[in-house]
């Protein structure tokens, strides 16, 4: 009489547990926060005999996320607490969609730096290092994360009958019987969101900007929801706010089993306004410049939408997602295609970040591995505006499928976030080469770009081949060297071909924008398997950068009281 059975109730977000003739019911929050989760159940965690932590740890350079608020009004000063408030709750959540009991997991380690480096990955993998587990007997990263039961198989997931099983805001759970149900985030988080929501109301309640009123006010909504479009298209039209604020689950790199679930993060941002107004000028040359791109009329049909906007700000605070594993220095959002067709997206380049790894990191990289004669093209503008043209090109290019059957993400599934961020790496540096030649860019040269793309390569491989980002990176390196794009040296640095690096980004862009436009999966599957791998010579020469002592990223140092609130 003490059986225990789950059944999904037809009430929002119930789940009805019957013993003897009573019955309880909990709801999908309680029934998540008591979901062990992903890590193993032993008794203490204690760090993998092959792996050096400290050294690990010695991997990531401090940062500290400071801004001037100086011209912010003492209302926009007021909203920034909550913001914080607001944002760390997502951390929280992603925890919970990363591992699971956060809690649980870190009060089992008793060394400090073994759980100092867990915190930084948000679990026991080295997001940095392939998701190599640095922790004794916790195996292999669940490719789903925690979005999935563990053991599902393909076949359970296929024959799951519920249409909202691929949505980028479900959760997929095991009743007691063994069978499959979804569950919504806000159900599964929700006493979080809800408290999110709340924060986010009351900043929206001393804006003063009525762009950022209203997308506060939205996206509250949203949270309580996960109806996340309308608030995005508030998103887009907010344009003189001097405090930007993303907050969501947005980006699906987390699900590497079907890529379709979207994890919890937050950005807070300050705009630098000097700089936003040099970029301005940008974004009314997207259609025009998707009209050049080297590929057949067919796959550029598509118009982007040119009320995007292009700015530059200070972040001073990172969330979740976005704070696990490599740090971003650039944001492309919404994600969603429809937003995209009909509004374009918004690129946000995080200055204050971009400048500290530039300075630490990529300048130090290429005194080892660019050619002295060619050390003289890295500059930080080259690097600020490669970053900022790889998120206007996630704009370019085709969203739809030509085949009419979905989206391109649909049709690529887990493949889509590493051919897309290869497109947007590639599309990004051909529109660089453009601009230069219509006059539109004339500060220093294009040459400057391709030197600092081919250090940035260098940069970024170092987090890893395993991550979307990782997978772009090494396809256009090998796409490079098969094109003589580079060249080797004898002393073990690289020099830039100028003429062939130029047919190399229109080669490259062509077969990326043709694969996704006829949603070649098993064609992206198998470029992605052969090309994105590692050369032993490239592992070689990063083994010199790790020799060298230089920092592969960095790790914040943030929060109200960073910032003094």
């Amino acid at each position: 009489m003490f059986q225990r059975f789950l059944t999904v109730a037809a009430m929002a977000g119930m789940v009805v547990f019957a013993a003897g003739c009573g019955q309880k019911v909990k709801t999908e929050e309680e029934v998540e926060n008591s979901n062990p989760g992903i890590i193993p159940a032993v008794e203490s965690l204690v760090p993998d005999a092959g792996t050096d932590v400290a050294q690990r740890l010695a991997i990531f350079t401090p940062v500290k996320l400071t801004a001037d608020i100086s011209h912010l009004s003492e209302k926009e000063k007021q909203i920034l607490p909550l913001l914080f408030d607001a944002a760390s709750i997502m951390n929280e959540i992603f925890w919970q969609q990363a591992i699971g009991d956060k809690e649980a997991f870190l009060g089992r380690i008793s060394d400090d730096a073994t759980r100092r480096f867990a915190e930084i990955n948000y679990g026991p993998w080295d997001r940095l290092n392939g998701n190599k587990p640095f922790i004794g007997g916790i195996g292999a990263k669940p490719l789903g994360a925690n979005f999935y039961p563990v053991d599902m198989t393909a076949e359970e997931f296929e024959n799951l009958q519920d249409p909202d099983k691929s949505s980028l805001y479900t959760l997929i759970r095991r009743n007691v019987d063994g069978s499959l149900r979804v569950v919504w985030y806000h159900e599964a988080y929700a006493s979080k969101v809800k408290q999110a929501a709340g924060l986010l109301k009351q900043a929206a309640g001393l804006a003063e900007d009525a762009g950022l009123k209203r997308y506060l006010e939205l996206r509250a909504e949203a949270l309580l929801t996960d109806k996340y479009q309308e608030s995005d298209f508030a998103w887009m039209e907010m344009k003189s706010s001097n405090i930007d604020f993303v907050i969501g689950p947005i980006e699906n790199y987390e699900d590497a089993l079907y890529g379709r679930k979207a994890a919890q993060e937050s950005f807070i941002l300050i705009k630098d306004v000097e700089w936003s107004q040099r970029l301005a000028r940008f974004a009314s040359l997207l259609p025009e410049l998707q009209k050049g791109l080297p590929v057949d009329q067919k796959y550029k049909n598509e118009v982007p939408g040119s009320d995007a906007d292009l700015n530059a700000y200070d972040v001073i605070y990172y969330a979740g997602d976005c704070n696990a594993g490599s740090k971003t220095i650039a944001i492309n959002l919404p994600n969603d295609e429809q937003v995209q067709l009909e509004k374009g997206s918004r690129k946000l380049q995080l200055k204050n970040a971009m400048k500290a790894k530039f300075d630490g990191i990529l300048v130090p990289i290429s005194d080892v591995l660019i050619h002295e004669s060619q050390r003289r093209y890295i500059k930080f503008d080259a690097f600020f505006s490669n970053t900022m043209f790889h998120e206007v090109a996630h704009g370019l290019g085709i969203k739809n499928t030509l085949d009419g059957k979905g989206t391109v993400r649909e049709a690529l599934k887990e493949q889509y976030s590493a051919l897309e961020e290869g497109k947007a790496d590639i599309l990004g540096l051909y529109m660089v080469t453009k601009l230069y030649e219509m006059g539109e860019l004339t500060d220093g040269e294009v040459m400057d770009n391709y030197v600092t793309f081919m250090a940035g390569i260098f940069r970024s491989v170092r987090f890893g081949a395993a991550s979307a980002h990782g997978k772009a990176n090494m396809l256009t390196f090998n796409y490079f060297s098969e094109h003589g794009a580079f060249t080797h040296q004898d002393d073990g640095t690289y020099m830039v071909s100028f003429d062939k690096m130029k047919l190399a980004v229109e080669g490259l862009g062509g077969l990326i924008l043709t694969l996704q436009g006829d949603g070649n999966y098993d064609g992206v599957k198998e470029l992605i398997r052969t090309k994105s791998v590692i050369p032993e010579q490239l592992q070689h020469d990063l083994d010199r950068l790790k020799s060298a002592g230089i920092p592969v990223d960095i790790v914040f140092e943030q929060g109200k009281s960073v910032m003094g609130l």
